[in-house]
């Protein structure tokens, strides 16, 4: 028993100083994990990058790792004129130095140029990035786009096409390729590419225009009138949407309508001295086909006031003086058919003093001519007589003549008269000489006219 006792007290020591030890040296080692654990490191934000990165510089201006950072907070921070700076400074040093990613920095330094509004560079440096990979989408869209604003619109169709083929539904892409590719006369196509457009964004004005023009040049009139009508009040393109409107409402003859086109386009602010001009210019032709001839020659002389050499204007104001004073020339010119009947009548019952005229056929050609044939008899002879009063200013040539002399062989007349308010041509003259037809020219028609008096 007295044997024991030291035993069991020298056994609780020994365990207890072991437990001791397993404990310590299980510290030591998890401290020992601890330390050789690799530190996880916490993401650096864009001031550290930019310190770090001037850092770097001051001590060496060629640093490639701290320009790269430097260039990519540039680039995706959009500051277009340091991204610019930072690139090209690294698309010069990519020759000596291999492990900068010498497409990405020409890339991006074109897109950079390219924001900035450098296009020849911009231009350049894409050209260069396609060398390496031409499956880029935006090496290919921003390519159309600067090969369209080149005015090479067969090599912006064909960038865009393959930009298309990487990004189907990119809407910029659609619409330059459409642009593009009415430019190349290639409507129908221009047609289905900016409809996609449209149909997605209807705001987009000026590939509505486009396609408006499209349908114009493909020949669909009616769609293409739809939408230069739904443009006429856009600030940028109601203008010249407007003179398209107003123009083929003309070609139609719906006058009223080409009017009202015509005065809208003008109404808009900062338009464009040519297109203003030409608004101008048709919206006068068409008030003279309303028999608004005042204001008419008021416009005339405002472009004339501008541009005396634009058009014709000088010659329609000398031209259009008299027929603003002259109710008959209007008449005669201007007014509808029924009325520039009756007014011949008048002049071929009234051209021969003191003889007994009876009108038998009247015939008219319309917007040409007015034939009117009638038996004269006077105190000393009587004949059949042909009159053909022609609707012109200009010159009078030998064809309508020749088909005068041959109507007048027709109804067996013994003479005609060919009545206009411009002059004849030689071969016409020469044509008559031997003839029994006499040619009334503008101061003999006014002579006539005189005769009749007022209305």
């Amino acid at each position: 028993m007295t044997f024991t006792l030291p035993l069991l007290i020298v056994g609780t020591v020994i365990l207890v100083g072991l437990l001791i030890a397993v404990v310590l040296f299980t510290r030591r080692s998890d401290g020992d994990k601890k330390e050789d654990a690799p530190k996880k490191k916490r993401p650096r934000d864009r001031t550290q990058v930019l310190k770090e990165a001037n850092r770097r510089l001051a001590q060496n201006p060629k640093d490639t790792e701290a320009l790269l950072n430097l260039a990519d907070i540039y680039y995706n921070d959009k500051d277009w004129e340091k991204a610019h700076k930072t690139y090209s400074l690294l698309v010069d040093m990519c020759s000596s130095h291999s492990e900068i990613d010498e497409f990405q920095v020409t890339l991006r330094q074109a897109l950079a140029a390219l924001n900035l509004k450098l296009y020849e560079e911009a231009y350049k440096g894409l050209m260069i990035a396609r060398t390496f990979n031409s499956d880029v989408f935006e090496i290919n869209y921003n390519l159309g786009y600067l090969e369209y604003r080149r005015k090479n619109y067969d090599r912006a169709a064909a960038s865009l096409t393959a930009a298309l083929r990487l990004q189907p539904d990119h809407l910029q892409s659609l619409k330059y390729l459409g642009m593009s590719q009415y430019r190349i006369k290639r409507y129908r196509e221009a047609i289905a590419s900016l409809k996609q457009v449209i149909d997605q964004r209807a705001d987009d004005k000026e590939a509505i225009y486009f396609q408006a023009q499209a349908y114009y040049e493909n020949g669909q009139n009616d769609m293409a009138i739809q939408l230069f009508t739904h443009l006429r009040p856009d600030p940028a393109f109601g203008p010249q949407a407007a003179l398209m409107a107003g123009s083929l409402h003309m070609k139609s003859k719906q006058w009223d309508l080409a009017q009202l086109d015509f005065e809208l386009g003008l109404r808009h602010q900062n338009i464009r001295t040519e297109i203003e001009l030409e608004l101008k210019y048709r919206l006068a032709a068409t008030l003279m086909k309303l028999q608004d001839v005042s204001s008419a020659m008021g416009l005339l002389r405002q472009i004339h006031g501008v541009n005396p050499q634009y058009k014709d204007v000088e010659a329609q104001l000398r031209k259009n003086s008299e027929l603003s004073r002259n109710q008959h020339l209007q008449t005669f010119l201007l007014s509808p058919e029924s009325d520039f009947v009756s007014l011949c009548r008048r002049m071929s019952e009234s051209f021969f003093r003191r003889a007994h005229t009876k009108i038998t056929d009247i015939q008219v050609r319309k917007g040409e001519y007015c034939d009117i044939l009638a038996e004269v008899e006077t105190t000393s002879w009587a004949d059949i007589v042909l009159f053909r009063f022609v609707r012109t200013t200009g010159q009078v040539g030998e064809f309508v003549l020749r088909d005068l002399h041959s109507r007048i062989k027709d109804v067996k007349a013994g003479r005609g008269f060919c009545v206009c308010a411009g002059t004849f041509s030689e071969g016409a003259q020469a044509f008559v000489e031997a003839r029994f037809i006499d040619l009334i020219d503008k101061p003999e028609l006014l002579k006539a006219l005189n005769k009749l008096g007022s209305f």
